[in-house]
């Protein structure tokens, strides 16, 4: 039974890693929820991140499990250490117990067969004691204590690794609040221009210089933006219920978000505009070289989360094997006993006089040796041999994803390098574009479908430079979470050449 219960204790632990390493920022996170609840200016990226560590339900449970796991290398320790116990008894006989014995025995020449009666006992009797037991060799226990500094390991990694995914969310959900407002700002901008637009064209029209044709396109095309106006609102506070989701805050709290992604340049190394210096900063705690690296990889295995709990849990898996192993082996256990008994008549008196009272003591030493118990333990040795190779071939699909990921994360990232010069080239034309068919309408030279045409031109090159940049950002969030240094979980490492 001892055998059995130290096990699940050691199966407990290793299963533990399968819920999900921070650093102590996680703990000494120095933004509340109270400080961004009364602070009047927008809450930084970096703000949104020290909450989210210090708040979300994921992490909180995360360390509750590593405190929990704590308590059992307690329990396992407990096996090896001794187990002392104490006992006192009192009996009070009412009535003195009565037996029959032969009556030949006081009178010879009583009949064969009488009987009379004969009390034995006190009115008091006292029993206490004190029992001590200490394994001295036991094979599973051995192994059990020798692994107490690799599951405070593991469970450490498994913290770090929900943490980093934490941060990567909140980077994630944050990048979306600014992308949902760039969309609800540009497509408030289209409304207004082409509100002033109606306006202006009905002028025209009643100095007969447009016909009606001319004020219905803009009509028309005025009711076809105002329904995308309503969504972008909606798809704004959306994006802020799901920022406060992962941050750990109430969906309904009011944030505002700092940050600009139509001012964002990816290509700098500075942000052009002081509302995305913290946007930035976060950006580069992290070095992404535009050429591939022959290191990465080996970084990657090394750092990456779910590796590293796989890699945990094959050194458990071993250990656990050693554990089953040794129940073949014998073990040895030692036992003190010390006991007091007392008997008395009359009152009770606490355990009698030294006359009525007396003491011993035995020590014993107990060998056991397993000879054949089925086909258990040669069972569980299989399957725990099973259950390594499983993990084995976990860790490799995890390499292989690990390689697909980091590699779609870096195509994301030199796609937004390599197409940031044309989208803002893109931009700056259609804004002298729109300009210029303004102009030409005003001075009788163009006509109202070109200002159309030009107005298009301009928002889908102003939705395409914030969705590069937004891509820029989301890809290397995802990036940093791939290759396992996540800022303000991991430290920066020298950029790879």
């Amino acid at each position: 039974m001892k055998s059995r219960k130290f096990f699940t204790v050691l199966l407990s632990l290793t299963l533990f890693l399968f819920v999900g390493s921070v650093s102590s920022s996680a703990q000494d996170a120095n933004t509340s929820f109270e400080e961004i609840q009364d602070q009047s200016k927008p809450v930084t990226l970096t703000q949104a991140i020290q909450v989210a560590m210090a708040n979300n339900t994921d992490i909180k449970r995360a360390l509750l499990t590593l405190e929990d796991a704590d308590e059992q290398v307690r329990i396992a320790w407990s096996e090896v250490l001794p187990d002392v116990s104490g006992s006192a008894t009192y009996t009070r006989n009412v009535e003195i117990p009565v037996n029959f014995v032969p009556a030949q025995f006081f009178d010879p020449s009583a009949p064969a067969g009488e009987l009379v009666p004969l009390q034995f006992g006190t009115d008091n009797n006292w029993q206490g004691g004190l029992t001590v037991s200490q394994t001295l060799f036991r094979g599973e226990a051995i192994v059990g204590i020798s692994s107490s500094e690799l599951y405070k390991a593991a469970q450490a990694e498994n913290l770090r690794a929900t943490t980093q995914q934490i941060v990567t969310q909140t980077r994630l959900a944050y990048y979306n609040v600014l992308v949902a407002e760039e969309q609800l700002r540009l497509q408030t901008e289209t409304v207004e221009r082409l509100r002033q637009n109606l306006k202006e064209n009905r002028a025209r029209q009643k100095a007969g210089l447009i016909d009606e044709y001319a004020v219905l396109q803009v009509e028309v095309q005025l009711k076809n933006q105002e329904p995308q106006l309503t969504q972008a609102r909606y798809d704004v506070q959306q994006a802020y219920r799901e920022l406060n989701l992962v941050l750990g805050l109430p969906v309904e709290l009011g944030l505002d978000v700092q940050g600009d992604l139509s001012s964002f340049d990816i290509l700098s190394q500075e942000a052009d505009s002081s509302v995305n210096d913290n946007l930035k900063e976060v950006d580069k705690m992290t070095p992404y070289s535009y050429e591939k690296s022959k290191e990465l990889m080996n970084v990657a295995t090394e750092l990456r989360g779910d590796i590293r709990i796989l890699d945990k849990q094959e050194d458990l898996k071993q250990r656990e094997i050693k554990a089953i192993k040794s129940r073949f082996l014998p073990t040895l256990s030692a036992n003190y006993n010390l006991n007091w008994s007392a008997a008395q008549a009359g009152s009770p008196n606490f355990f009698g006089t030294e006359d009525t009272r007396a003491r011993s003591q035995t020590v014993a030493l107990t060998f056991s040796l397993p000879i054949f118990q089925g086909f258990e333990r040669n069972a569980n040795l299989q399957i725990a041999k099973i259950e390594q190779r499983d993990l084995e071939l976990q860790r490799e699909q995890a390499v292989r994803d690990a390689k697909n990921e980091i590699q779609s994360a870096r195509e994301s990232l030199n796609q937004a390098i390599e197409t940031a010069p044309a989208r803002e080239d893109a931009l700056e034309q259609a804004r002298e574009g729109y300009q210029r068919a303004q102009a030409r309408l005003e001075s009788g030279l163009g006509s109202q479908l070109d200002v159309i045409e030009a107005e298009f031109q301009l928002r889908q090159a102003e939705v395409n430079y914030a969705q590069m940049v937004y891509n820029y950002l989301s890809a290397k969030a995802q990036y940093d979470q791939a290759i396992g240094m996540v800022p303000f979980v991991d430290e920066s490492k020298p950029e790879l050449d």
